[in-house]
């Protein structure tokens, strides 16, 4: 117990550090560059006070961005997750489906979720718009977790499972989705993460007056840098707070996984 929390004063000790040389080495370099397109970190701090204190431009508080776009997403994730996890145990389960079907899914898993806003425009209004875009960005890494997952289940404990007299509902439920939870839960972090890298392009074509990315667009135009990065930073550290909380569940399934030291 004393190692572990030792481990994790050292780690964050660490962290501390790191950020610390980022901050001069970003303070350096906005110095050098004498430029109001490239802010200091004080500069960005100070907006950060500014639009937690006054809000932006349109009088509305950086929380209330901050919910418009964790609704969004974790809809957009959520919807992402249930799909792609349901489709990926039918792929990965009927090898024959995903060999007719591949002629389709693997072009369509290359297109990049922003080449699809010109669609959701012309075809979608509203909340659906938002959902559609964190979707398929979510979608092809949760799908593939899945499929990999159940690819490297052991061949061996599903035909014990059959000498034991196992039906095939029970090996698929107690012995296959256990064996493939690491990689789809993997392939959920992975997912979440190009959810949030979608949320700019996804509130670029919404039209609400919330959202963070909503937000970087309106400063975008009055070409204040400062504020952009506020909301970059903000997304940021909501993803990384995000991808925290799947690792510790990761970690509270899992407990019986260790990783590998050389």
């Amino acid at each position: 117990m004393r190692a572990a929390a030792a481990r994790g004063l050292r780690l964050f000790a660490l962290n501390v550090v790191v950020l610390a040389a980022a901050w001069v080495v970003w303070d350096f370099t906005a110095r050098a560059a004498h430029s109001s397109f490239f802010p200091s970190p004080a500069s960005v701090a100070r907006a950060f006070q500014e639009i937690l204190a006054a809000g932006d431009v349109q009088g509305h508080q950086l929380w209330a961005h901050i919910g418009a776009s964790l609704v969004r997403v974790f809809v957009g994730f959520a919807a992402a997750a249930v799909t792609g996890v349901a489709l990926g145990m039918v792929l990965g389960l009927k090898r024959s489906v995903y060999d007719s079907t591949k002629s389709i899914l693997e072009p369509m898993r290359f297109i990049p979720p922003i080449a699809w806003i010109p669609l959701a425009i012309v075809l979608l209004r509203g909340f659906s718009r938002y959902a559609f875009i964190i979707w398929i960005g979510a979608f092809f890494p949760i799908l593939v977790g899945t499929m990999a997952g159940i690819q490297r289940v052991s061949p061996l404990l599903v035909e014990v499972s059959k000498a034991f007299g196992a039906k095939r509902p029970f090996i698929v439920l107690k012995v296959v989705t256990p064996g493939a939870l690491p990689e789809i839960v993997a392939g959920m972090r992975i997912g979440l993460g190009v959810g949030w890298m979608c949320i700019v392009a996804a509130e670029m074509i919404g039209g609400e007056e919330l959202g963070l990315g909503r937000l970087m667009m309106n400063y975008a135009d009055l070409l204040r840098v400062d504020m952009v990065i506020v909301g970059m930073i903000t997304i940021g550290i909501i993803g990384y707070a995000t991808n925290e909380l799947l690792l510790l569940l990761e970690q509270r399934l899992f407990a019986w996984r260790r990783a590998v030291k050389v």
